[in-house]
């Protein structure tokens, strides 16, 4: 999966992001939605991680979601 897939369902996949992320709030997704590297550098900001921390961890759940993908 990629940023693309994930925001064209962003209903389905904002409660996959929210489960890993808990800090994310909804109020804020329309602004974020739009632009990856935004997105991630709001994850870095609410979630005490480093951009690059932040990075691979949504990194890890596009991968993921893409494994779930395949398999089904």
């Amino acid at each position: 999966m990629n940023w693309t897939d994930l925001t064209q369902n962003w209903a389905e996949n904002y409660g996959v992001l929210r489960n890993e992320f808990p800090k994310l709030e909804k109020s804020a997704m329309p602004f974020l939605k739009g632009d990856q590297d935004r997105f991630e550098s709001y994850l870095a900001a609410t979630h005490d991680m480093t951009l690059d921390e932040a990075r691979t961890a949504f990194d890890a759940i596009l991968a993921a979601k893409a494994q779930d993908f395949h398999t089904t």
